[in-house]
């Protein structure tokens, strides 16, 4: 009123709310259904618990009561009951749908006569126009998407915080990698693999007993190597003392043995303690009124006794660098004397040799190699040519393989009872002795059947030793020079009929 007409615009007009205060958050609500929820208020974000523009009722949100449940339940019903009845009396043919051209009267009486008395009220009668069913739409609706629901409540948060070490940490989370599979090929780092098991996460807790157990094992060990030490000192010392004893006892038999064969009697008083020396010095003079021939023999024997002394002293050191290895052997560990042994064994010949190693052997029947010996042929695999020898034993021989060959089967009682004669030694010794086939004896009628035995077995048959084509008389013949065909000899030479008398002769 009052002022120019303007031109329409997008331009919102200013609003305000119930307390005066100009709402700015009217373009938000631009454009959005009725009744849509936008939080475009710092209240809107505070619970309604906390909110003091609120009274009691609104932040109570009391359930409604049991009058309006009812009535909001009846009000449902009724409209469901429409659109079902609708669609029921529809598909019906007896129900006639209601006109269309309903006709209505309505009292009119209009608010200003214009000056006119007569006409105060007036009745108007509405019909509706009759539409054609067949008439295509005159209008198009086009359905538009449903705008969006009311967003959800908002939730106040903390402002972000730089997370600590501790904190990325615990927020770790392994990536899952299996044991067992690797598709691409990946090299995966140990400690991955350790902290994708899980192993991490729990407290191992290792109990007491352990520690004290290998301390009392390594404890026991010591005692027992300290043991063995102990023992193998004093077996050393026993071995020595003892070769001391054994040396003194040879060296005292081999002086005794020289003193005898010197001449000198061999029991001397106790009282005797003068040394070697002049035992010998004394000797040598008592045995000077035999001459030089004494002198000159006795020098030789000295000779050989000092050889055989050599010899003695050299196998003692032999023996004792034998005790030192076999004792230096015993103290070796597992592993150490299994690497000697090998060792040892992997020695060509030519080293056992020289170090002493090889051990001849005594037996004469491995010096010589049996395979450049003749080798006579062996009677149960090989023959000669001319043998024949496959029909010269029976198949089966003994009388386990023929009974069990020509044994009755154990199904007797399963419907065989009349094959096998009841099952009992009467009925078979009936069955065999009535033979419809004559397969145990010669039927009867031929010649010399009587003599032939009755048969307990299989067919054997016998080699026939006689001469059927006249071979071996052949054979004699041709070794003994003669010529078939000719009864007497007609020149001959002087040596085949000195043969000739020879054999006469012989037979």
């Amino acid at each position: 009123m009052g002022k120019k007409k303007t031109a329409a615009g997008n331009t919102l007009a200013l609003q305000v709310d119930s307390e005066g205060n100009v709402r700015y958050d009217a373009i938000a609500k631009q454009g959005q259904r009725a009744g849509k929820i936008v939080q475009s208020q710092f209240k809107d974000l505070v619970p309604l618990a906390h909110r003091n523009d609120l009274d009691d009722a609104s932040r109570a949100m009391e359930r409604p009561t049991e009058d309006e449940v009812q009535a909001t339940a009846d009000k449902t019903r009724a409209a469901l009951e429409k659109l079902v009845n609708g669609k029921i009396k529809a598909a019906q043919p007896k129900n006639v749908p209601d006109a269309q051209g309903k006709t209505t009267y309505i009292r009119y009486t209009p608010g200003q006569q214009n000056g006119s008395d007569g006409l105060k009220q007036r009745i108007i009668k509405m019909t509706e126009v009759v539409e054609d069913p067949l008439e295509p739409p005159r209008f198009k609706h086009k359905k538009i998407p449903r705008g969006p629901p009311s967003p959800p409540p908002p939730v106040l948060r903390s402002p972000p915080r730089k997370a600590t070490a501790q904190e990325q940490k615990e927020w770790m989370i392994p990536p899952c990698i299996s044991n067992w599979k690797n598709n691409k090929g990946y090299t995966i780092p140990l400690d991955k693999r350790l902290a994708a098991d899980g192993r991490g996460l729990q407290d191992v807790s290792i109990n007491d007993n352990f520690a004290k157990f290998s301390e009392a094992l390594f404890i026991a060990d010591r005692h027992a190597r300290e043991e063995v030490r102990q023992r193998a000192l004093m077996q050393q010392k026993l071995a020595e003392k003892e070769k001391a004893a054994k040396e003194e006892n040879l060296r005292m038999l081999a002086q005794r043995a020289r003193e005898e064969r010197a001449g000198i009697s061999a029991a001397r008083p106790a009282t005797d303690n003068k040394p070697v020396a002049e035992r010998a010095a004394a000797m040598k003079s008592s045995l000077g009124a035999y001459g030089s021939g004494s002198e000159s023999e006795s020098e030789p024997e000295e000779e050989e006794d000092e050889e055989a002394a050599q010899i003695r002293d050299k196998m003692r050191e032999e023996k004792r660098h034998e005790r030192e290895r076999e004792l230096r052997m015993s103290n070796m560990g597992q592993e150490q004397r299994a690497k000697m042994l090998a060792r040892q064994q992997n020695r060509d010949i030519s080293e056992k040799i020289a170090l002493g190693l090889a051990k001849p052997t005594m037996s004469k029947e491995s010096m010589l190699d049996s395979r450049l010996f003749n080798q006579e042929s062996l009677s149960g695999t090989f023959a000669d040519d001319e043998a024949y020898t496959l029909y010269d034993r029976p198949l089966f021989h003994g009388s386990t393989a023929a009974a069990a060959i020509y044994k009755a089967r154990g199904n007797i009682s399963e419907g065989n009872d009349e094959s096998f004669g009841g099952g009992t030694e009467e009925g078979i010794g009936k069955a065999l002795d009535n033979d419809r086939f004559g397969l145990g004896r010669a039927k009867v009628g031929f010649e010399g059947a009587s003599e032939q035995e009755v048969r307990e077995g299989p067919v054997q048959f016998e080699k026939d030793t006689g001469d059927v084509f006249g071979l071996d008389k052949f054979l004699d013949e041709a070794k003994s020079g003669r010529k078939r065909g000719l009864d007497t000899e007609v020149g001959g030479s002087r040596k085949r009929q000195q043969m000739d008398r020879a054999a006469e002769r012989e037979s």
